[in-house]
């Protein structure tokens, strides 16, 4: 049986990047890890973040030996990418960040935008991606905590206007600094896109970017040279897995029914606590 690939966020975030992934790799088995008694990252020193990601890497190494392990949080790659890598050497770790090179690309105007969590609007790495890849534009960064949490605990029970209005300060702001694009930063968001969109004044013009096509994209190709290296993944291709994918949390048990909503929206299995 091949190995899984194990997806972890601070909560559901990480959801549309497994779907995304599930897609280029139909025959795999996927895991995924909401660290709901981590949650929010967007409100914690590195340090914290640090030590939350690690705990949460190790613990689905310890597992279910996976193949791969998808860090689906822009927070926790930006903060702590290199100190999950170091603890966990012998399993590849493919992190998350927001996607400022195409956003540069797609903006007529050179101004774009990113809407993040707190953590990660602050964070020097998401200067040094834009320096690197946007140099040519103007960038506005946008922490935006409370959606953060709206996502996570009212996302299926909220009202369409209550959506709107906790989308629209972000895209008031975007428009206001004068962007074309605003790069949907937190993995959180791109469970209200569609909402982003919605929220955009008549004969206005926004275009939302996020990341997760080229994360699955580059899960593909670990997972391939992995699975070419130890012939784990022999049999990935020819259907799909004898084993249900299954979505864990961590923390004491119950499995709450808001996320069986959302590990049933994105064909998981609530499996418990991992921790």
């Amino acid at each position: 049986m091949a190995q899984p690939i194990a997806f972890f966020d601070s909560g559901v975030g990480g959801l549309p990047y497994l779907e995304a992934a599930r897609r280029l790799l139909p025959g795999r088995r996927f895991i995924y890890l909401a660290d709901r008694a981590g949650f929010p990252y967007g409100t914690k020193t590195p340090q914290a973040v640090q030590a939350l990601a690690v705990q949460a890497v190790l613990a689905l190494a310890t597992r279910f030996q996976p193949v791969a392990i998808v860090v689906a949080c822009n927070t926790a790659t930006e903060v702590a990418i290199d100190a999950m890598r170091a603890a966990l050497p012998t399993v590849p770790i493919v992190g998350t960040v927001p996607a400022i090179k195409p956003a540069a690309a797609f903006s007529s105007v050179k101004r774009i935008a990113v809407v993040a969590t707190q953590r990660a609007a602050e964070e020097p790495y998401l200067l040094r991606l834009a320096e690197q890849w946007a140099a040519d534009c103007q960038l506005t960064r946008l922490g935006d905590g409370a959606l953060v949490d709206f996502i996570e605990r009212r996302l299926f029970t909220a009202s369409p206007e209550e959506r709107l209005a906790a989308v629209r300060p972000a895209v008031e702001k975007t428009l206001a600094a004068g962007a074309d694009v605003l790069v949907l930063g937190c993995t959180h968001f791109l469970h209200m896109a569609a909402d982003f969109l919605a929220a955009v004044p008549a004969g206005r013009h926004l275009r939302l970017v996020d990341s997760r096509q080229g994360v699955a994209q580059q899960v593909a190709r670990v997972v391939e040279r992995a699975t070419a290296e130890t012939g784990s993944g022999a049999d990935a291709g020819s259907g799909a897995s004898a084993e249900p994918d299954l979505m864990f949390l961590t923390g004491p048990e119950p499995f709450e029914a808001r996320y069986e909503d959302f590990a049933r929206r994105f064909g998981l299995e609530p499996a418990g606590s991992l921790y």
